[in-house]
């Protein structure tokens, strides 16, 4: 329970606010939720989903449009998993919920080498679970917890690594067409959700299933952003705007524009080569 003095209490509401503020804009911005969806929020136990969830209940209180919310987890029966820590929690605070247990903790253990990072196989083996249980139970959006911050360093590790200017949309049709997944959390800086999620003291489960290993390649990412925001605050504030403000005819993909069937206006041209030979000056007087 959060139980703070007047002063840091302050802090959190002026917190909270710009939290809700943020994924209520973002949510507005891409049309995220609508009347009568049925929302899965994916609980993972980290500190992202519990406050996508913690705002999403508080949001749907006053919301224009009436939606359903069920909080889904996943448990893939990895070794000391504490499988009361999430149904306790949302029983404490009367959300509706589900917990799909499927072993895809010896799936990825036996797939992948030793030493190996397992988080591409983990995600998309959890992916794929939590799609067919949207498809069997109603569910109209699939809200998962990446940030800004994931955003922004999955922009840059496929443009350092991929050779793609990509990142993670605030929503999207997955590639079946079965399923829209939204990330509310979108506008929301990491460094906020981690206070928040401190503050709040939920009850954070951390991924064991490969020793919380590091992504080096994410981690180094990570690293640089951080560095930018120190040494130039505001930075990643506009590289995630030139995101949103994206200009093709300035870039060199041929299949986003025509850069084939460029024709000059010779309308254009020719008042171009007349403008040359008048003194506007002299005719204005």
């Amino acid at each position: 329970m959060f139980d703070p003095d007047q002063k840091s209490r302050g802090q959190f509401n002026k917190l909270q606010k710009r939290l809700r503020h943020a994924v209520g804009d973002a949510i507005a911005d891409y049309n995220m939720i609508e009347e009568g969806d049925k929302v899965m929020v994916c609980l993972s136990g980290g500190k992202d989903s519990f406050t996508m969830l913690d705002i999403l209940v508080n949001l749907q209180k006053t919301a224009p449009v009436s939606f359903e919310l069920v909080a889904v987890n996943l448990d893939q029966k990895q070794p000391g998993f504490p499988e009361h820590v999430l149904p306790e929690y949302l029983q404490s605070i009367k959300v509706p919920y589900h917990i799909i247990e499927k072993d895809t903790y010896s799936v990825v253990k036996r797939v992948i080498p030793e030493g190996q990072t397992t988080c591409g196989l983990c995600s998309r083996l959890r992916r794929g679970t939590l799609y067919g249980y949207a498809e069997a139970n109603g569910i109209t959006k699939i809200a998962l917890g990446h940030h800004r911050d994931d955003i922004l360093e999955t922009f840059f590790l496929n443009i350092f690594y991929g050779g793609k200017l990509k990142a993670m949309p605030p929503k999207l049709l997955s590639d079946d067409k079965k399923n829209i997944v939204i990330r509310p959390l979108a506008y929301c800086r990491e460094k906020d959700i981690s206070r928040f999620a401190r503050l709040k003291n939920f009850p954070i489960i951390p991924c064991n299933l490969c020793g919380s290993q590091e992504n080096l390649q994410r981690k180094a990412m990570k690293d640089m952003l951080n560095a930018w925001d120190r040494q130039f605050p505001g930075r990643l504030e506009t590289i995630f705007t030139s995101l949103q403000n994206i200009s093709p005819s300035q870039l060199a993909d041929r299949r986003l524009f025509d850069f084939i069937s460029l024709q000059r206006d010779a309308t254009a041209i020719e008042a171009q080569d007349f403008s040359q030979f008048v003194d506007f000056d002299v005719l204005a007087l």
